[in-house]
């Protein structure tokens, strides 16, 4: 008897443990966006990586989203499928796969040993955010410009004033390499306008 009451109870045991560590959901008021502080353990480190870069210059903290996480597994699923695991990024035409957030992508090749074994690089998300921040050296604010010859769009995303959102995925293509992805709402990186 006592076996039974205990599989009754443990339902609600569970549940009632649960509640005491509240899910906080809420949309986001400029971009609809689902907002939450449970971040999958894939990626948590995404909101300190990306707020202590923020945080250098003053600017709000980003909140995780579900919506944009889901929207940037879409686009790595799709493109470790059927594009070869192409880093490329969403199209700004209509259509499925129109991009309406801002994007930032990260590729990583497979770890090639000379017995011919292929395995993945252990790679976390702290370092694909580091590798973007790390543009910032190449970043002029006053001119509002990279220096010749590199990128810093994905330290503007980053840092763009505006957004308010980051939600990543990654996708792992047949070769192995891998394919990260992270969106942000609201977009950045607009011509002419500086990030913050």
């Amino acid at each position: 008897m006592n076996k039974y009451l205990l599989l009754l109870l443990l339902p609600l045991f569970t549940m009632l443990a649960c509640s005491s560590s509240p899910i906080k959901e809420v949309r986001y008021a400029n971009t609809g966006s689902l907002v939450s502080n449970v971040v999958p353990a894939l990626f948590r480190g995404t909101l300190t990586s990306h707020n202590s870069v923020r945080a250098r210059l003053g600017l709000k903290p980003l909140y995780w989203s579900n919506k944009l996480a889901r929207y940037a597994q879409q686009w790595a699923n799709h493109q470790a499928k059927s594009q070869n695991c192409a880093m490329q990024h969403r199209p700004h035409y209509a259509g499925p796969f129109k991009q309406i957030y801002g994007e930032n992508l990260f590729w990583a090749s497979p770890k090639r040993w000379s017995d011919g074994r292929v395995e993945l690089q252990r790679i976390s998300i702290a370092e694909v955010i580091k590798s973007w921040a790390d543009e910032d050296i190449d970043y002029n604010y006053n001119n509002n410009s990279c220096r010749s010859g590199a990128q810093c769009g994905h330290y503007t995303q980053i840092v763009w004033r505006e957004t308010q959102a980051v939600g990543c995925a990654i996708a792992v293509c047949p070769d192995k390499a891998q394919l990260w992805v992270c969106n942000y709402s609201p977009p950045g990186n607009y011509i002419g306008e500086k990030p913050y």
